[in-house]
């Protein structure tokens, strides 16, 4: 809108919702100097041309000699400055409106009042004022040129009488002065009207586009939109993460850029419709899961590309298996909790007997110590089974790990010395559901109180940002994992305690990759067990269809 206004010049202070193009308002002032220039120089030329003088019939000779070639050199003078603008556009259309109002009813009365016709010229430049400065000014000149053809007829009433013939004239032409400059307001007000309907048109569209855009930047699936010469028109944010396209300057412009396999594909479904789906493995990817479509235009046809990463497949059918595991488990769980609490319970009266010997007194224990155990892992899978849904929201990562590790402390009871935070990034932003992180650094800030050895050095919380992810680091100063027992790590009921159920890291992993994160185990630069969460970013949040 500002840059509109800076290219529109709204000449008239009473309308000032009426404006003009800069370019265009200049070159309508320039013709109607040429216009002018023409009349004053016929003025002139009837002046030293007897035969025309004689015929206009002037009643003070001298009165036109001198309005005549003033007009002219008025005239002349004001297309020099139009023509180098040496000032405004809205201070030389009012002068030159002015100017005409004043010389033409002074030629008019030196050539023997409104019965010389010369009164016609004032329509033309009151046409003129509606054209150049619009709107209410237009009537306003209509005004002053009505007043100055009836001023120029009741002025020589004290001298010689005048028939009521030219009074009406005059009055006619008073009437067709207002008829003009009424019709010009009313197109100033139509075209007035007509801007602000096309701007509120034109921003409803720019805000359609935008929103578009936004929203197909955003989307989960890679968006490529392309001609049927493999000519890349568009592509989304998400494509080019799929493609692995991280240069924010390069993007491809045709589709062997990207693939020759997904090229050849796309060349298949043209000739073949039906062949609208296709698997590929781009070069150190994934597999892609690519589908095709048609996109009718007007004016010309192009074709979508919907690219989706494999994982993304694979983890909403580990999700549906999870689920359908968890109903089942949660089943098998009910069912066997049932009879442990009656072994425990029966454990529990037994150990209570006087005659037992210290030999069963220790079988007891050993049956209540692993019903207990038991009955762990029945609650670890009752809370699997019974997994929320992910509700994502943004989270200030640095703010929430302050807030967090206090509260941590207070409910293990533990040293607060026994964990230092060390912030190597700030003010970082992720997207994901509070529970399941809090229940995820639950589970690993355990485990490192476990198996670090607290006592020897602090456990470290690092908070970093890695290609482009925010993460937090657990570093403890546990045994280094070996490489056999890394590859089963996050696998349920794998354990290498004898009093841990095996489900906490999986339990873990599997809340991490619902939410879009990536939980993984490291061996630091210097030797120390790391595991390492690395989580969606809120600032390049997708939006999940």
């Amino acid at each position: 809108m500002a840059q509109n206004q800076a290219n529109t010049i709204y000449p008239c202070p009473f309308s000032k919702g009426y404006g003009i193009p800069v370019e265009q308002a200049w070159s309508l002032l320039k013709v109607f100097f040429f216009y002018r220039l023409v009349i004053s120089s016929l003025f002139v030329i009837f002046l030293f041309n007897p035969f025309y003088f004689s015929s206009l019939e002037p009643q003070n000779p001298q009165l036109y000699s001198y309005t005549s070639q003033c007009y002219l050199g008025l005239t002349i003078l004001s297309g020099i400055s139009v023509f180098w603008r040496l000032f405004s556009y809205t201070s030389q259309a009012q002068v030159v409106i002015f100017t005409d109002i004043i010389f033409i009813t002074l030629l008019m009365h030196a050539s023997g009042g409104i019965d010389s016709g010369i009164g016609i010229l004032l329509a033309a430049s009151i046409a003129a004022g509606g054209l150049l400065i619009g709107g209410r000014c237009a009537l306003l000149f209509a005004a002053l040129a009505t007043l100055s053809v009836m001023t120029e007829q009741l002025y020589p009433i004290g001298s010689h009488s005048l028939s009521s013939t030219a009074f009406a004239y005059a009055g006619m032409l008073g009437a067709s002065f207002f008829t003009i400059a009424y019709l010009s307001y009313v197109l100033a007000k139509w075209t007035e009207q007509s801007k602000k309907l096309a701007y509120q048109h034109e921003q409803t569209i720019s805000n359609l586009e935008e929103l578009n855009q936004y929203i197909i930047q955003h989307l989960q699936s890679g968006i490529i939109i392309l001609n049927s010469q493999q000519q890349i028109k568009m592509c989304n944010q998400a494509a080019l993460n799929i493609i692995n396209c991280t240069d924010s300057i390069y993007q491809p412009l045709h589709l062997t850029d990207i693939s020759e396999q997904l090229s050849a594909s796309f060349k298949l479904w043209l000739t073949d419709i039906t062949q609208d789906f296709a698997l590929i493995r781009l070069p150190d990817q994934n597999q892609i899961h690519i589908r095709f479509s048609v996109l009718n235009t007007h004016q010309e046809t192009f074709h979508m590309i919907i690219l989706e990463d494999i994982s993304l497949y694979n983890q909403r059918l580990q999700q549906s298996k999870l689920a359908s595991l968890g109903q089942l488990t949660a089943s098998i769980a009910h069912e066997i909790r049932n009879p442990l609490g009656a072994i425990s319970h029966a454990g529990q009266l037994l150990s209570e007997a006087p005659t037992l010997s210290p030999q069963d007194l220790r079988l007891t224990e050993i049956i209540q110590s692993h019903c207990e155990r038991v009955n762990k892992i029945i609650e670890d899978v009752l809370q699997l089974s019974r997994r929320r849904p992910s509700k994502k929201e943004k989270i200030n990562l640095n703010l929430w790990v302050q807030t967090f590790l206090p509260s941590f402390i207070e409910e293990t009871d533990c040293n607060p010395d026994n964990f230092d935070i060390n912030e190597k990034q700030s003010d970082l932003w992720i997207y994901m559901d509070a529970g399941h992180l809090k229940q995820i650094f639950d589970n690993l800030c355990s485990n490192a109180l476990k198996y670090g050895k607290r006592d020897k050095q602090t456990i470290i919380i690092e908070i970093s940002l890695s290609e482009n992810m925010p993460c937090i680091c657990v570093l403890d100063n546990g045994s280094i994992i070996d490489t056999e027992t890394v590859k089963h790590l996050f696998e349920p009921f794998f354990t290498t305690s004898p009093t841990g159920t095996g489900l906490g890291l999986y339990i873990s992993k599997e809340l991490a990759e619902l939410n879009q994160a990536k939980l993984s185990y490291a061996i630091t630069d210097n030797n120390k067990s790391s595991f390492k969460l690395c989580l969606p970013n809120a600032d390049n949040s997708i939006l999940e269809i």
